[in-house]
């Protein structure tokens, strides 16, 4: 299938959004990527758009996934699988923060688009708290293994777990407030718009601890971020997975 591209992404996504829309087994686009964060789109940037189908051969559009060109990508699913995208236990789960701000361009069936959207962008109580469940214990892991190897006089392999457990350690941060963990691009766009707390967790408190910790392992900065996670884990109610460690966790605590 073609697609008329335009001088400009602008007039690209005005085309291809203008043919979709005329398609019957279109039912819904969902815009997301830089375009939906304000103050992130550059002159390189493209539009990213999803494109929602009745069922996979409801449209010729189903040969376009995966297109990529200097103005446009899209992802092509229909409404099932749009419905899982990004969800746990998915392969795809990595693509969850996508549709955190996404907007919808076009809505064919009442409302449903966006309430299956609407469902994507914060995590359920459940999911939230089994999320935070795993993440801690690899957090903790993690920096056990890190200071561990310090203690013992391996910094370099200590410096290389510290760094290993950033990840984790923004995937429970995140989570304890119910949100889906953003792309690393759009880390310091989500802090200084809505910052994580209690404790407060804003930009320029937490990326220089993340930056710290990637730089050399910092033991000292690593003992402190712990002791902010283990207090907002245990005011959530999370205490099971930190006292499974016993007294390990005393290494985390102090040198």
């Amino acid at each position: 299938m073609h697609i008329t591209l335009g001088s400009t992404p602008d007039d690209t996504l005005a085309a291809f959004t203008a043919q979709a829309a005329a398609d019957p087994g279109v039912v819904g686009l969902v815009l997301s990527g830089s375009r939906v964060h304000e103050g992130m789109p550059t002159i390189h940037s493209d539009y990213d758009l999803h494109v929602i189908l009745k069922d996979r051969h409801a449209s010729p559009i189903a040969e376009l996934d995966w297109f990529r060109s200097a103005h446009l990508d899209l992802v092509v699913l229909d409404l099932a699988e749009f419905r899982t995208r990004g969800m746990p236990g998915r392969p795809d789960h990595f693509a969850r923060y996508s549709y955190v701000h996404a907007q919808v361009l076009l809505d064919r069936l009442d409302g449903t688009i966006a309430r299956i959207l609407d469902g994507k962008r914060t995590l359920g109580a459940e999911e939230a708290r089994a999320a935070v469940d795993g993440w801690l214990d690899a957090y903790v892991n993690q920096t056990y293994r890190s200071l561990k190897s310090y203690r013992d006089g391996r910094p370099a392999m200590g410096h290389l777990d510290a760094a290993e457990s950033v990840p984790h350690a923004l995937e429970v941060l995140f989570a304890l407030h119910r949100r889906v963990r953003p792309y690393n691009k759009y880390l310091q766009w989500e802090l200084e718009r809505q910052p994580l707390g209690e404790p407060r967790w804003d930009a320029s408190r937490l990326l220089p601890v993340v930056r710290r910790i990637l730089a050399d392992g910092d033991p000292p900065t690593q003992r402190a971020l712990f002791s902010d996670i283990e207090e907002a884990a245990r005011r959530a109610g999370h205490d099971p997975v930190l006292d499974a460690w016993g007294t390990e966790l005393e290494l985390l605590r102090h040198p």
